[in-house]
């Protein structure tokens, strides 16, 4: 499961396919420095993302939702 405390870049890495959730949250910074080191919930926090929804969306994306 992609949880909140996950970097960007490890998301990316084992699931590609959550780049186009990324991008429809207007979260492109996928491939910047800060993705290296910066979780998803404070990406979310930062752009004021709703954190439990992009999760839910990036887990269905990524084929793990239940």
């Amino acid at each position: 499961m992609i949880t909140k405390d996950m970097t960007f870049q490890d998301v990316v890495r084992k699931y590609p396919q959550t780049i186009q959730v990324f991008v429809k949250y207007g979260l492109g910074c996928i491939g910047c420095h800060a993705a290296q080191f910066e979780n998803i919930e404070q990406g979310a926090m930062v752009h004021g993302i709703n954190v439990d929804q992009l999760i839910k969306e990036l887990n269905e994306a990524a084929g793990l939702s239940k």
